[in-house]
């Protein structure tokens, strides 16, 4: 390992720009001639569109345009796409209502978009848009999902009942038959909470469109540029490819929130064209916690089935997930295939069968958040092996352990196939540093206290990577999967590498350059990461799923590799040697078996300036790319112990210890690791402890500010102890298998885990508010009192 090669904890490049205020964002950026545009927003959860006045709006100072649904239909703008076919169990496909860019005949939650107002300044626009008037009839609101399947209130016609697909994964008559030889079987109904995901940056958007080039280009929040410019232009309809650039700059946090495309990015670029100049939006936060997609949303019952020693013969679970009004981008698969496949979690798990029913309700667009499906399958997983553990007596530790996987490859019978782990490593680490041997005693000193100490495991796996292309195609994925990168060598030796993934936190600039380092034997600070330009990268599948190091970082390893290769050959003529006899380490191209040697700045001088060869013999230059199409998903996992205390007199629970043992295979950068595993901790803390979006029976948002809201704050966390172990991947050239959504997947039933140790009992939900957790204690007490 080099100071800043693979393994090294380098600093972040990028932090001092962003720590000194110069970083750019979307509202960073203003165009010449900008305008400014505000969204008429329904304050109904569902209601018929009977008619827009906008005359009063029109005529206000420095309105430009006031635009409507029927424009965009005038000018055969489509509307929004869900990018994921899901099919029921008969076969048949997925009912996706209608998702215009601005509502058409029916609005159907409260924010959804009616109209909107474009004008000189941000002020006037959000005047003039509260002048629209708009003529609503009211219809009924439906926001829990076993009322929406009543069909009493249709939301979509395509949907008479509300129900979006029911859908099932596993082997239905031998999970039955291991149920029917089971000695025991713990039963649990859980509910996964509703969460805004709050990312730091709202969302922006600048649509400019140039009329003497035809070009349109859009500035955007986005994880994934390139899809967002293929799905403005294939799907939506606003120009060809070519004709459509999509920049997203430096991105402050998505968390998943940021891969959709959304009603205001498109009718921002339309719109520019419609008046003739560039036109702005930036979210203020009621409309970020409004409008942008929600997360979680799952009610289920599970059920898990033992033998006499405890060991798992098989799990059925049967899972409600509220999708919302309207299908966003890849909701449809969070509840399916990023959800049941993990079902199995660290277990050797003979038989399991899932069936998920996902509901349209007159609520926000829910999809993908930090984890996507893996920490709603986690947490079931989790509980129902923690609370059968107490079941039947014993240590919560070893029972996980009785029940491991312990040979690889593993194929579960939810699809996926584990390439390699150890499990066990990884819970032994954990109880060590833990220090759970003297767990009693402590528990012991708070009880004197007069407070309630518990301890919780969580122990969970996750899929990430979201590859290879030709499984989740047969999956119903509507895109493939690979990443795509170009390594440009300067002639003077400086590199710039073009990524398709795409950096909103995660560090790319500095991990991305350290594996350039790694290999070429350059400094670091003579490498450039660009990306998130679609006019500069080529293509590219961007941020989520853990992805831009199995799968991003594995296409610029390839490319790489052509590099060095490329290189070979230009050292070979320069040296006058056959390029079998070139070696190539530290930096330096070398002849075996002489002294002779040139250092990779001079190569790549020789490349271009071609002296030594003749381009009928080698072309000139050094550039290579490469796409990267992994075999296999990549399996992270690990063990999370939370240890708390609870103040039965008022409901606060104080996380007093917090204990996370990863394996990510190839880690390199640990320092930027342990960021991404604490922010991970604190974003499921939140949902676990405080975080929770509650509609009233009206469609109401009732939750849409922090006033209401709440969110971890620093001293509600520990300081974390953070371990690794290391079983490398098979199935990257890197070994890598991505760390930016454990800490959220393995969190939250760790959380809970431990409160229904201090407790005594399973009776509490997320978000375990102090007010939740006192009502909890007084459920206790008579249980104390009749011991």
């Amino acid at each position: 390992m080099t100071a800043t090669g693979i393994g090294a904890p380098v600093r972040r490049k990028e932090d001092y720009r962003f720590i000194t205020g110069k970083g750019q964002y979307t509202d960073d950026i203003n165009r010449q001639g900008q305008t400014y545009a505000a969204f008429v927003r329904s304050p109904h959860a569902h209601a018929a569109l009977k008619g827009v006045d906008a005359s009063a709006a029109r005529a206000m100072p420095g309105v430009l345009a006031v635009l409507t649904g029927q424009d965009l239909e005038a000018d055969k703008v489509g509307g929004l796409i869900c990018g994921w076919m899901i099919h029921n169990k008969d076969g048949s496909p997925m009912k996706a209502g209608a998702h215009p860019a601005l509502a058409v005949g029916k609005v159907r939650y409260v924010g959804d978009h009616v109209a909107v107002v474009i004008a000189e300044t941000q002020a006037q626009a959000r005047d003039a848009a509260e002048a629209v008037v708009v003529d609503y009839d009211v219809l009924p609101a439906v926001v829990d999902m076993s009322e929406a399947l009543t069909g009493k209130t249709v939301i979509h016609d395509v949907a008479p009942d509300n129900r979006v697909y029911d859908w099932h994964l596993g082997d239905k008559a031998s999970t039955d038959a291991a149920f029917a030889r089971a000695k025991h079987v713990t039963r649990l109904d859980i509910v996964n909470n509703r969460l805004v995901p709050n990312p730091m940056e709202p969302r922006a958007a600048i649509g400019d469109y140039d009329s003497g080039q035809e070009q349109f280009t859009l500035y955007t929040t986005s994880q994934n540029p390139h899809v967002a410019r293929l799905v403005l232009s294939a799907f939506i309809g606003i120009a060809p490819e070519h004709k459509l650039r999509v920049i997203a700059p430096d991105v402050g946090g998505g968390f998943g929130s940021k891969i959709f495309i959304y009603a205001e990015e498109t009718v921002c670029v339309w719109a520019a064209k419609k008046v003739g100049r560039p036109v702005k939006w930036v979210s203020d936060r009621t409309e970020a916690f409004l409008s942008d997609a929600h997360g979680r949303d799952h009610v289920t019952h599970a059920e898990l089935a033992l033998d006499e020693r405890g060991k798992i013969l098989g799990l059925r679970v049967k899972t409600k997930a509220n999708l919302g009004a309207y299908l966003s981008t890849f909701s449809s698969s969070v509840p399916t295939y990023l959800y049941a496949p993990l079902l199995s979690g660290q277990y050797d798990i003979p038989a399991i069968y899932a069936e998920v029913e996902a509901v349209y309700t007159t609520t926000a667009p829910v999809d993908a958040y930090r984890g996507a499906g893996r920490p709603e399958a986690t947490f079931v997983v989790e509980r129902l092996v923690e609370v059968a553990a107490r079941e039947l007596g014993q240590d919560p530790a070893a029972f996980r352990r009785r029940n491991f996987v312990r040979k690889f490859p593993h194929q579960t019978p939810v699809i996926m196939t584990y390439d390699v782990g150890d499990y066990s490593a990884s819970l032994d680490k954990a109880l060590e540093m833990a220090d759970v041997k003297g767990f009693p005693r402590r528990k012991r000193e708070s009880a004197r206290n007069g407070k309630l100490r518990g301890l919780g495991y969580s122990a969970y796996i996750e899929a990430c990577g979201i590859a290879p292309s030709q499984a989740v195609g047969s999956l119903g994925a509507g895109v493939g999967l690979w990443e795509s990168a170009e390594v440009r060598v300067n002639p003077v030796g400086t590199v710039e590498v073009l990524t398709g993934s795409h950096s909103h936190g995660q560090g790319h600039e500095t991990t991305f350059a350290q594996l350039v380092s790694d290999r070429l034997g350059v400094p670091i600070d003579q490498v450039a990461i660009v990306h998130g330009d679609t006019d500069k990268v080529q293509f590219g599948m961007g941020t989520y799923g853990s992805r831009s190091g199995a799968v991003g970082m594995s296409a610029i390893s390839k490319a790489l590799d052509k590099v060095i290769a490329k290189g070979k050959k230009v050292a070979a003529y320069a040296m006058e040697a056959s390029e079998g006899d070139i070696e190539f380490k530290d930096g330096r191209f070398s002849v075996s078996g002489t002294d002779k040697s040139l250092a990779f700045g001079e190569v790549a001088l020789q490349a271009y300036i071609a002296h030594k060869f003749s381009g009928q013999e080698l072309e000139p230059g050094l550039k290579e790319g490469a796409f990267y199409d992994p075999t296999n998903f990549t399996f992270p996992s690990g063990v999370h112990i939370c240890e708390l205390e609870i103040d039965p007199d008022t409901g606060v629970t104080t996380i007093e210890k917090w204990t996370a043992v990863d394996d990510f295979g190839t880690v390199i950068n640990p320092m930027i690791v342990e960021g991404q595993v604490h922010g991970g901790i604190a974003q499921g803390v939140g949902q676990a402890l405080f975080e929770g979006a509650r509609y009233d029976a009206s469609g109401q948002l009732v939750t849409a500010s922090y006033m209401d809201y709440c969110m971890p704050r620093a001293d509600d966390l520990p300081s974390f102890q953070v371990g690794t172990t290391t079983t490398p991947c098979p199935s990257n050239p890197l070994g890598i298998k991505g760390c930016g959504e454990a800490g959220a997947i393995a969190s939250p039933p760790a959380v809970i885990n431990a409160i229904t140790d201090a407790l005594g009992h399973e009776d509490i939900a997320m978000p375990a508010t102090p007010q939740a957790v006192w009502m909890a204690v007084q459920r206790r007490l008579p249980a104390v009192a009749a011991e």
